[in-house]
């Protein structure tokens, strides 16, 4: 009896540690686009753009349907117990994820009816006063309302690491009431300890989806919450940025920093938690969010997630799980921001590729924290830090947290680093100025900012400095609150001069040991901002073009990114117990950067432009961002983007479409476009089916329709914006307006390239009565061969005012 429960202990062990987690995409048609012919269903497909009822017996049966073919085919094929189905996929592809061991995965593949088998693999997040730069308060919410309406019956999605539900940013109370919304269905799930939802009026969807980090041993229910609570901090975070409510106070440390607010502050907020804060996510428990999302019929969804890695199993990127999900959302109606990726300053580095997407770009907004240190000498430092100024006109003296050690024995606790307050002299720090040092610690989050505040705190310094001595290239330093004085010396050559004057104004004994504290300093006022004309700016990591088709990095014939928005220093809700930033354990907001940032500020603003123009489909919302941007700052120059110099220091260059798509977004101007470059689901099918080296079988095997060659090339795609990667002579491609005005408008079309490359336009003007549609064609011409790409633009000025510009990026090649 022992030794046979032995065995079945030790064999049970086997299976779990052999099995992974496997995506199966089936054959046979997704709900989305099932239109008849299996016995006893009726079609439920729709039209391109357009919601489906979920609610319908049609949906619902059909739904069933496909769930017991994907038990059945699990069922005919494995013993039961010896696998675990963790979703079924129904609404926008058809399949299923399952724990299954390789032979089994093996054995799918093989089976009839199965058409693809991908094994899962690792997601990861891509971590106010943005709305008044944006100009929302001013000239957009008003033409809604005002910031009471701003957003109202919007629905906007969250895939990322949950919601701290009780943060003020996503109350429901003291607000205007809420209407009900009959096209959204999402479920509420209740905090597994008090029983309470985690909705209200403000937040209309909460759900968590994990069974493939369950499956692969990640999750930890103590730690990752198995409920929709954020764990992390960067879900309340995005969520905030987009829908949070108008007019919150954003204090910390006894100081209100201004009021924060969402882009669409009164639209409505749908909770899918796929992400997790140790381990990121996985990309079966990001489908099946994605999926659910759309079935619950939200209207915007926001997506601050990519993949670790490319898939294993297909070569195109438009085709990687993540991309082929979102065009099923797409054809359903939902306009989707993504973010670009953190991999900046270098080129090729976008994880998100599809021209159904709106891949969205990291912009440093007109607001800097900076801040001073002044010595003894009379020499100011530069630096940056988030706090108080010592008392004015008063000099302090500065002790090194290395001269202040109880004993020597606390060295292998990298005492500079100022994380210990109990291995430093409190009577030798007491009422001075400390000084730290910024270590590889810091930068890779072992040691914080905010320890370095507590350790000065506990051990009653009037401040903190902490001196950058070398500087690995990459490193990101950003201001950190303090709620007492304290600076951050970045520029290493200042730091020397601070521990220059250090050494030569304090005496030693002949061991070395301090007999003498004389160097003295202040710190300035750092809590107000400078804001900077030269703003925007493309941001250090924002991740660039060109956009790649397959993982072998060949370039596509599609621009991205699509669009710029801030993404750089955003103060927005946090997550007491988030430990994503460690500056911010604890707080109520944090200030923080990343794509992660921008993709929301586009998704808050899709909103506002959804719920002026209900009808429009994603790519007209995408189109009206695009047209209507700015690639000029705010000073009148050329946009410009940070970059590495030869040196590895950051310098700034002049930015091009690579960088920041169409530019920088501009919400005003994209409530009213006048013209927009609309597109559909076959479209999008014209352009997978028309890029070169995509195996037209991948194609049908993803989208279950046999393709269509009528767009001839990939850059005929009615995009609002132009990409060639391989032109050699003379390329013409067309595009086609729609005037989206309630007047009649006359366009006069002109372009303007680089001059390796002629453009020519034709015609070059043209009238359009309210929703007619024309199209025009641009011609390319290589007149040398540069081996660089060339960047022009071509401008559609309309007689009422309206002006349409789209990017054009071209790469001569001889023939």
């Amino acid at each position: 009896m022992d030794i046979g429960l032995r065995i079945l202990v030790v064999s049970a062990f086997i299976i779990t540690v052999t099995a992974e987690v496997y995506i199966v995409t089936m054959e046979g048609d997704p709900i989305i686009s099932y239109k008849g012919g299996e016995n006893g269903f009726e079609a439920t497909a729709v039209e391109s753009d357009e919601k489906i009822d979920t609610s319908s017996e049609l949906v619902t049966s059909y739904g069933r349907h496909l769930e017991r073919k994907h038990d059945m085919i699990l069922g005919m094929l494995f013993e039961e117990g010896s696998y675990k189905k963790l979703y079924s996929y129904k609404h926008l592809i058809n399949g299923f994820a399952a724990h299954v061991s390789p032979e089994q995965a093996e054995t799918l593949r093989r089976a009839p009816g199965v058409k693809s088998v991908n094994k899962d693999w690792k997601v990861r997040r891509l971590t106010t006063h943005t709305p008044e730069f944006l100009g929302l308060p001013t000239d957009v919410w008003p033409t809604g309302g005002g910031f009471e309406r701003a957003g109202e019956d919007i629905v906007i999605g969250f895939v990322d690491s949950g919601i701290y539900p009780h943060h003020p940013s996503f109350a429901s109370h003291h607000r205007l009431p809420y209407g009900p919304l009959p096209h959204y269905r999402g479920k509420c799930e209740e905090d597994p300890h008090t029983k309470k939802s985690f909705c209200n009026r403000k937040i209309v969807g909460a759900q968590h989806f994990a069974e493939a980090a369950k499956a692969a041993g990640a999750f930890n229910p103590d730690i990752d919450y198995a409920s929709p609570m954020d764990g992390d901090g960067h879900g309340s975070h995005t969520a905030a940025i987009a829908a949070g409510n108008n007019g919150i106070p954003l204090r910390m440390h006894g100081y209100e920093f201004g009021k924060a607010s969402g882009m669409a502050p009164r639209a409505r907020i749908a909770v899918y938690k796929a992400l997790y804060r140790l381990f990121g996510g996985f990309v079966a428990d990001v489908v099946a969010a994605i999926d659910q999302a759309v079935h619950d019929g939200v209207d915007i969804l926001s997506l601050s997630v990519g993949p670790n890695s490319p898939p294993t199993t297909t070569k195109t990127t438009f085709l990687n799980p993540f991309d082929a999900t979102l065009l099923g959302a797409v054809k359903a109606g939902v306009f989707v921001a993504q973010a670009a990726g953190n991999g900046g300053p270098f080129p090729k580095t976008l994880i998100s590729y599809s021209p159904w997407i709106t891949t969205v770009a990291a912009a440093i907004d007109d607001r800097r924290y900076k801040n001073h240190l002044t010595l003894g000498n009379g020499k100011m430092l530069a630096g940056m830090g988030l706090s108080p100024s010592t008392r004015p006109h008063r000099l302090y003296t500065l002790v090194s947290a290395n001269d202040v050690l109880l004993d020597s024995s606390v060295s292998k606790y990298n005492p500079s680093d100022c994380q210990r307050p109990e291995v430093l002299n409190k009577k030798l720090v007491k009422g001075k100025i400390l000084l730290c040092g910024y270590s590889f610690n810091f930068v890779v989050g072992t040691a914080s900012i905010k320890k370095v505040v507590e350790t000065a705190k506990h051990l009653g310094a009037t401040g903190f400095v902490l001196v950058v001595e070398n500087v690995s290239p990459g490193t990101k330093f950003d201001p950190v609150p303090s709620a007492i004085p304290g600076i951050l010396i970045t520029d290493v050559s200042k730091s020397m001069d601070l521990i220059d004057y250090y050494n030569a104004s304090t005496s030693r004994d002949w061991t070395g040991r301090v007999k003498s504290f004389k160097a003295e300093g202040s710190i300035g006022d750092g809590l107000e901002p400078v804001l900077h004309k030269s703003a925007p700016q493309v941001a250090l990591f924002s991740a660039r073009g060109p956009n790649t088709k397959d993982f072998s990095f060949q370039d596509a014939d599609l621009l991205k990114p699509d669009i710029l928005a801030p993404g750089y220093l955003i103060w927005a809700a946090w997550c007491p117990n988030g430990t994503d930033e460690p500056n911010y354990v604890g707080e109520g907001f944090a200030l923080i950067s990343g794509t992660s940032m921008a993709a929301p500020h586009i998704a808050g603003i899709a909103a506002l432009v959804k719920q002026k123009h209900p009808q429009w489909s994603p790519a007209a919302i995408k189109s009206a961002l695009m047209t209507t941007s700015t690639v000029i700052d705010r000073a009148g120059r050329p946009l410009q983007a940070q970059q590495y110099s030869d040196t590895e220091a950051v310098t700034f260059v002049k930015a091009t479409p690579f960088d920041y798509g169409s530019g920088h977004v501009n919400p005003s101007a994209a409530l009213d476009p006048g013209l927009i470059f609309d597109a559909g689901y076959e479209d999008y099918l014209g352009f997978l089916c028309t890029t070169p080296g995509i195996d037209a079988h991948e194609i049908r095997n993803y989208t279950n329709t046999p393709c269509n060659y009528e767009m001839k090339h990939p850059s005929n795609f009615n995009a609002p914006s132009i990409a060639i990667s391989y032109l050699v002579g003379t390329q013409t491609v067309t595009r086609r307006v729609t005037n989206v005005a309630e007047v009649e408008e006359t366009y006069t079309i002109a372009a303007r390239m680089q001059p390796s490359i002629a453009i020519e336009v034709n015609p070059p003007a043209m009238t359009l009565r309210p929703g007619a549609s024309r199209s025009f064609s641009v011609t390319l011409t290589v007149r040398s061969v540069s081996g660089v790409y060339s960047f022009g633009e071509v401008k559609l000025k309309g007689s009422r005012g309206h002006k349409v510009r789209i990017p054009v990026v071209a790469l001569g090649h001889r023939r």
